[in-house]
């Protein structure tokens, strides 16, 4: 079992609802900016993105699902700053694990009702965030037990 992810962390994941995602397809990188959802429970990052755009495309293309992420607070004010990067792997949530993710979904984004959702999950195994109200820089590192 894992352990626990730092209450602070949690706290900042929580406060939003945007992340961009990353991935790569050979040497070539791109970024897609999307609404996302945190199931504590199962430490996982719930997102819909279509089967066609590029992000879904190329990891679906090449099998590379490996990604990273970061969540934001935009401030110009330097002892404010807050953000997290995150690394782990993606995939398409299907069953249970989907009827729960949906669920969760549309409390948070009733709107989405109205769409088709393509629900994807990322399983993060590395957490890292930055809060420079703890001190200049401040860094709070979370790790999977597998990835360590």
């Amino acid at each position: 079992m894992n352990h626990p992810v730092d209450k602070r962390i949690l706290s900042l994941i929580r406060e939003h609802h945007i992340f961009t995602l990353a991935i790569t397809r050979g040497p070539q990188p791109w970024c897609a900016t999307c609404f996302y959802v945190y199931d504590e429970e199962r430490n996982l990052f719930i997102f819909t993105s279509e089967d066609d755009t590029r992000h879904i495309r190329d990891a679906v293309e090449t099998g590379n699902f490996l990604t990273a992420g970061a969540i934001a607070l935009e401030t110009k004010m330097i002892g404010k700053i807050r953000g997290i990067q995150f690394s782990g792997i993606m995939h398409k949530l299907e069953g249970a694990e989907l009827k729960t993710a949906k669920k969760q979904y549309l409390e948070k984004f009733p709107i989405a009702c109205f769409s088709t959702l393509y629900l994807w999950g990322i399983k993060p195994d590395m957490i890292k965030m930055t809060d420079n109200r703890l001190g200049f820089g401040k860094k709070l590192i979370w790790h999977s037990e597998s990835s360590q």
